[in-house]
């Protein structure tokens, strides 16, 4: 398989990247980086290119058997303002809009199956519920994070109407020791300071690295994979759970808490990823037969630490 890919230099596209080219698949990789062969390795095709813009990079898109779209400014990298929220869309929608475009060009391969598009959304689609399980079946919330993703999954749909296959990766917290929230955490934890957010009631909604990696191969090769797939392990934990296993993992001590207003203070809106939290299961993902690695945070978590520990 030819695989074309946006966001490849971020965290979860070079892990995809990895897997791809383990399994002997082709990866054509747009990027504004000059670096990017530094990051994505010798052996990747780099395309120079915007994807919030259109441009000649679009004709590598049908090229390709299949697209996976995880372009998209990162939401924790500032305080949101209105400036930045639209930052947040932009790179998001923009994005998407360029890749379908391409697609809907060409939306058939030279033996006249149809090509394939893998786009990023986020478990922020359904907004704070609470306890509530949530699958993908649950109706969007009303916060800016549910319709920005509702708004980013309706631009990767407009793909389908050409006849390109497409499936959408609700992603929860990824947790990776190299990137992302597990990154930010370490530090506080191994000095003895982690713990719980407030009480640590709130659900968290997580998924190894690996796992989020599985899904979006599973995606890729499977025909009946299309529409939402929650990128969420089937067993997501209290914040005090998850703050007692990686206390545990990392041989440290996690009764500190932190109070959820020294968040919002700190972080503005978006700490309300954190302190309210979400109970999503990958209900689509465990129909289609993806069997988790890493089904439980303690193994996960163990599993990190363990492997960041070891000399690359």
């Amino acid at each position: 398989m030819r695989v074309f890919l946006t966001g490849g230099t971020g965290m979860i596209g070079v892990r995809l990247i990895r897997a791809l080219r383990r399994r002997g698949d082709e990866v054509v990789v747009l990027s504004r980086q000059a670096d990017a062969w530094e990051i994505v390795g010798p052996d990747v095709t780099i395309v120079a290119g915007d994807p919030t813009q259109p441009g000649d990079w679009q004709s590598q898109v049908t090229e390709c058997d299949a697209a996976v779209n995880l372009a998209g400014a990162n939401i924790f990298a500032r305080r949101w303002n209105a400036e930045y929220k639209h930052v947040l869309r932009d790179s998001r929608l923009q994005s998407t809009a360029n890749v379908v475009e391409a697609l809907r060009r060409s939306p058939t391969r030279a033996d006249g199956q149809p090509r394939v598009l893998i786009n990023g959304s986020a478990i922020g689609y359904y907004g704070p519920h609470g306890d509530e399980v949530l699958t993908e079946d649950s109706p969007p919330g009303s916060d800016f994070m549910a319709q920005l993703c509702r708004d980013w999954e309706s631009a990767a749909q407009q793909a389908e109407a050409a006849g390109v296959r497409v499936a959408v990766i609700r992603t929860g917290v990824v947790l990776d020791a190299r990137g992302g929230a597990l990154k930010q955490l370490i530090g506080p934890f191994k000095l003895g300071g982690g713990g719980p957010v407030g009480l640590g009631r709130q659900f968290m909604s997580w998924i190894h690295h690996a796992d989020l990696v599985g899904i979006m191969l599973l995606a890729l090769d499977d025909v009946q994979a299309r529409g939402p797939i929650n990128g969420t392990a089937p067993e997501p934990v209290t914040n005090k759970a998850f703050a007692k296993a990686l206390g545990a993992a990392l041989g440290r001590p996690a009764f500190v808490p932190t109070p959820p207003f020294a968040l919002t203070l700190l972080l503005g809106e978006v700490a309300e990823v954190v302190t309210k939290g979400q109970r999503v299961i990958p209900a689509r993902a465990l129909a289609l037969g993806y069997q988790f690695r890493f089904p439980s945070i303690g193994p996960a978590l163990q599993e990190i630490v363990r492997a960041e520990t070891v000399p690359a």
